[in-house]
């Protein structure tokens, strides 16, 4: 296997499917990133056998066809190091790989491609095209509140749910749950639910460069794809059942105040300097068009914050997580707010004043 390429154009997709590649491997060829070569088409492939990420380059002349691994941080530090504007050639003999640019030369051992494990090709059950944009929406404004290393293992994880041609993406760690629908419908018949592994939901949003290109997605029993012209994201599915997340969204909450989105996260964001470093509460103390924010920790210290909001209805006093509630102020645009409440032992409900998107629960805390 013989090629030129420019720097430039490995190193966008090697990067990306580098990243998929997990520096501590049980399997020596799981560090390694699969080269293929057929005419002008370079395919880049990594995987971690639970998420798969292949990228393709189209080269500016035909190189002698074939197929290798290659030690896959070694070569991306390779290709960052040589000067911008350098093209770089790549030649595969027995088991070595030679990488020249300029005055450099490098030579890499590798293992035989055949050895390279490809996750399966099922056959998908539901099929639809959206744009990139649509996408990075839902996973940029709920993957904060997917659990980490939860040993319930499907809250590691986001809900991904079609019904009735609507597409809605679901995550909680139990404390807190984000939900984001895709206003227009998708093309697709038959309901279904599957949960996509934190991993995966990660390396899918760093492809998501192209607001208005189109991705296609393929949800299997088993894996998710994901095709855009540039590459082809395969990963796994979380075998489990999510919980009903319908459950937790508050019953008729009947105290509700609206405010200005940017003072109350300024406002928690200062509160949040003198609250419990480890248990992060705040009081929420409500009174008509008043709120009371106020945070105390171990050296007796308090902060307290008072934010003019519209409320009318009888005083209440509630304590939240601060970091739950700027995690969601943080995700959510637009002027003005709304947090629905109903007694201080009851979730509160956020979300974009005007008929927004998504849905935030985040669970009180007894202070």
């Amino acid at each position: 296997m013989k090629f030129n390429i420019s720097r430039e154009a490995l190193l966008k997709p090697l990067s990306l499917v580098a990243g998929v590649v997990e520096r501590r491997q049980t399997l020596p060829i799981l560090a390694n990133v699969l080269m293929v070569l057929d005419g002008d088409r370079l395919s880049l492939t990594g995987t971690d056998l639970e998420v798969e990420l292949v990228g393709r380059v189209h080269l500016s002349a035909a190189g002698d066809s074939g197929e290798v691994t290659v030690p896959a941080r070694k070569l991306v530090d390779i290709c960052k190091s040589l000067p911008e504007g350098s093209d770089i050639q790549i030649n595969a003999q027995e088991s070595k790989v030679t990488v020249k640019s300029g005055r450099s030369r490098f030579t890499l051992s590798t293992l035989p491609a055949r050895e390279f494990p490809n996750v399966e090709d099922s056959m998908g059950t539901h099929h639809f095209v959206l744009k990139q944009g649509q996408l990075k929406r839902l996973i940029d404004r709920t993957s904060f509140a997917m659990a980490q290393q939860d040993v319930r293992y499907y809250l590691n994880g986001m809900l991904w749910e079609l019904i009735g041609k609507q597409l809605r993406v679901v995550a909680t760690d139990g404390h807190r749950l984000a939900m984001c629908t895709l206003p227009q419908k998708v093309g697709v018949d038959g309901d279904i639910q599957v949960i996509l592994p934190r991993k995966g939901v990660l390396e899918l949003a760093r492809l998501l460069l192209e607001e208005d290109a189109e991705i296609a997605i393929v949800i299997g029993s088993n894996h998710v794809r994901a095709t855009t012209n540039d590459f082809t994201f395969t990963s796994k599915l979380v075998d489990g059942k999510f919980p009903d997340y319908q459950r937790v969204l508050p019953r008729s909450p009947d105290k509700i105040i609206q405010g200005s989105r940017m003072d109350l996260r300024q406002a928690f964001t200062r509160t949040a300097i003198l609250s419990n470093e480890k248990y992060r509460g705040v009081r929420l103390k409500l009174t008509e068009n008043t709120l009371d924010i106020v945070a105390n920790n171990p050296e007796q210290e308090e902060a307290e914050e008072t934010v003019s909001v519209d409320y009318k209805g009888e005083a209440l006093e509630v304590g939240f997580n601060v970091s739950y509630l700027l995690d969601v102020l943080g995700v959510l645009n637009g002027e003005q707010i709304k947090l629905s409440l109903a007694d201080p032992n009851s979730s509160a409900l956020l979300e974009e004043s005007d008929e927004g998107d998504s849905l935030y629960v985040v669970m009180p805390m007894r202070l």
